[in-house]
C-alpha cells in the first residue's frame, strides 16, 4: 500500500507546534472553535513566523463559523484548507467556497446515513473527515468508530476524486489495525498526546508503525 497522508490536529501551543512542524505529517490542524484545543490566530501567526512548518499544509478547523470568524483567521494565517466540523449546510459552505482559494473539507460523523451525507456535500468539498459520533461533541473525542465501515467511505471518495481522512481515537496502539483497511489519510489529535500536550514519543511511534506497515505490505 502507499503511505497514507497524515494530519496532526489540535495543535494548541508553541511546544506542540514545534514538535508537529518537525514531524512527517502532511497537514497541521489548528482549531478555531470552542474547544479545549482552541487557539488564537495571532498566536499561530507568531508560531509559524518563528519556526518554519517545512512545507506542510495548514488546516483551519471551524464549527458553524460566521464569515467574520473565518476572515479573522485568514487575515492572520496562510491557511491551505478550511475544515468544517459542525452542521454547516451545503449553501453555507458554498458561500465560503466561492471566495476561498484553498481546499475545503467537511467532517461527518460515522452513522447509518453517512454515505448519503457525503453525496450531499460531494460537489462543493475537496475531502471528508469521518469521525466518531459522541453526544455533545463535534470531534476530538479519543473514541474510534467501527472501522469495518472504512472501505465504503474510501471507495466513495476515490470514485469522486475526494480525499478521505479517518479520525477518532487513532493512536499508536491501534493504527496498524486501521492501516489494514488501506485508508487514504489519517487524522490524529488526542492519540498523539500525553497530559493534553503533543508527545514526541507518540508521534514517532505512530510514524514508525505507519512506515513499517507500508513497507511490509509492498
Amino acid at each position: 500500500m502507499s503511505k497514507p497522508l497524515l494530519k496532526f490536529c489540535g495543535v494548541r501551543s508553541f511546544e506542540d507546534y514545534k514538535l508537529v512542524s518537525k514531524s512527517n505529517a502532511d497537514y497541521i490542524g489548528f482549531i478555531f472553535a470552542e474547544s479545549k484545543r482552541r487557539v488564537d490566530p495571532r498566536s499561530v501567526k507568531e508560531w509559524i513566523s518563528n519556526v518554519d512548518f517545512s512545507g506542510k499544509k495548514l488546516v483551519a478547523v471551524f464549527v458553524n463559523p460566521s464569515e467574520v470568524e473565518i476572515n479573522q483567521v485568514l487575515k492572520e494565517v496562510p491557511i491551505d484548507v478550511i475544515q468544517f466540523h459542525g452542521n454547516e449546510s451545503v449553501e453555507e459552505i458554498k458561500k465560503i467556497r466561492d471566495t476561498f482559494k484553498g481546499a475545503v473539507w467537511k467532517a461527518l460523523h460515522h452513522h447509518s446515513n453517512t454515505l448519503e451525507e457525503m453525496e450531499d456535500y460531494q460537489d462543493i468539498v475537496d475531502g471528508f473527515i469521518i469521525d466518531s459520533r459522541l453526544k455533545g461533541q463535534w470531534g476530538g473525542t479519543g473514541v474510534s468508530f467501527d472501522w469495518s465501515a472504512v472501505p465504503k467511505y474510501i471507495m466513495f471518495s476515490r470514485n469522486n476524486n475526494k480525499l478521505c481522512f479517518i479520525a477518532g481515537g487513532v493512536n499508536e496502539n491501534n493504527i496498524e489495525k486501521l492501516l489494514t483497511y488501506n485508508p487514504q489519510a489519517i487524522d490524529l489529535s488526542s492519540g498523539i498526546e500525553v497530559d493534553e500536550q503533543k508527545s514526541k514519543d507518540k508521534i514517532q511511534e505512530v510514524e514508525e508503525r505507519v512506515l513499517k506497515y507500508v513497507n511490509l505490505s509492498r
